[in-house]
């Protein structure tokens, strides 16, 4: 089967492109185009894995290259999309026209080329803060920040496409994913980047707000075992471990690992607007543990053991004495 990925070029796009690859598949990599020929994350990965992946340079904003991505292709992992919370209460228009718009793009071009199956990938921030826990697929919807309502919009688009024209869409939602290659706009690179740099006072947002981490290596598997299951067309299924720590709580943890002199420091800039503050996520893994395969194989204490590393090696590829919105 041959494959594209919108967004391989990002933080788990890499990841699933790489698994693919491994896996046997014939991978296409659809990449935001720049005139540096910069490919992001790809250009980190081994060279006889990238001998493998045809790389798409385009735009997922315009419809013309999405569509021609598409054109050869049985499946889209669709993960392009803006991330980061901070930036979207600078820039919401640019999320709308990315992550709604493009996964328009994605969802009009599989349906006139008669794709195979198509997974749009959502967020667990689309739930705002738990009403009850573990989170499950029927938890109402709260757009906390122009980012997580236009992730909410995508998933309402892609499950309208599956309804209205019977396309085999399903929407992906991970957990908070971390690992090698994320960037420092993340709660766990930044404080590990700030740890390795020597700093003392280790700069943060809320402490208090829980999170449900996937190592990344989880989250790929958890894509690839919803693809390879036909009782997940149609419906949207978490990836999540079941298990939540405070960011106060994982900061500390970080901190005896790396550097046990340095503190916590409040930074004002970091804080979301209170209403805006997600205070707790904690997944439920029920959905996708009956539907394929998939289970978490990576505790947090290892996913943070290998983060650690990667960091380390690429601290060059950070600037840790700047927040990064």
């Amino acid at each position: 089967m041959k494959v594209l990925v919108t967004g391989s070029d990002g933080f788990i796009g890499s990841h699933l492109t790489e698994e693919l690859v491994k896996k046997g598949y014939q991978v296409k990599a659809f990449v935001y185009y720049n005139s540096f020929n910069n490919w992001g994350w790809l250009d980190m990965l081994p060279k006889d894995v990238m001998k493998n992946i045809e790389v798409f340079q385009g735009d997922i904003r315009d419809p013309n290259g999405v569509e021609q991505a598409m054109k050869d292709v049985d499946t889209v992992f669709h993960l392009a999309a803006l991330i980061a919370i901070p930036f979207s209460y600078h820039s919401p228009d640019t999320y709308v026209d990315t992550n709604i718009k493009g996964t328009l793009n994605v969802l009009q071009a599989a349906r006139k080329l008669e794709t195979k199956r198509v997974l749009v990938t959502s967020t667990s921030e689309v739930y705002g803060t738990a009403q009850y826990v573990p989170i499950d697929e029927k938890h109402p919807f709260q757009g906390q920040s122009p980012y997580s309502a236009t992730k909410i919009g995508a998933d309402r688009l892609a499950e309208s496409f599956y309804r209205s024209f019977g396309l085999p869409v399903t929407i992906v939602r991970p957990f908070n994913t971390y690992g090698p290659r994320q960037s420092a706009r993340a709660v766990i690179p930044t404080i590990i980047t700030q740890l390795l740099a020597g700093e003392t006072e280790i700069k943060l947002g809320s402490l208090t707000p829980t999170r449900d981490f996937n190592y990344v290596k989880d989250t790929v598997n958890g894509f690839i075992s919803i693809y390879e299951s036909d009782k997940t067309i149609g419906e949207e299924i978490n990836i999540a471990t079941q298990k939540e720590i405070s960011i106060g709580q994982l900061a500390e943890e970080l901190i005896s690992q790396i550097n046990p002199r340095a503190k916590i420091v409040c930074d004002e800039e970091r804080l979301r607007p209170e209403k805006s503050e997600v205070n707790r996520l904690l997944g439920c893994n029920e959905k996708i543990m009956r539907l394929t395969d998939w289970k978490p194989l990576y505790s947090l204490e290892e996913g943070l053991k290998e983060t650690i590393a990667f960091l380390k090696e690429n601290l060059d590829e950070y600037k840790p004495d700047i927040y990064n919105l």
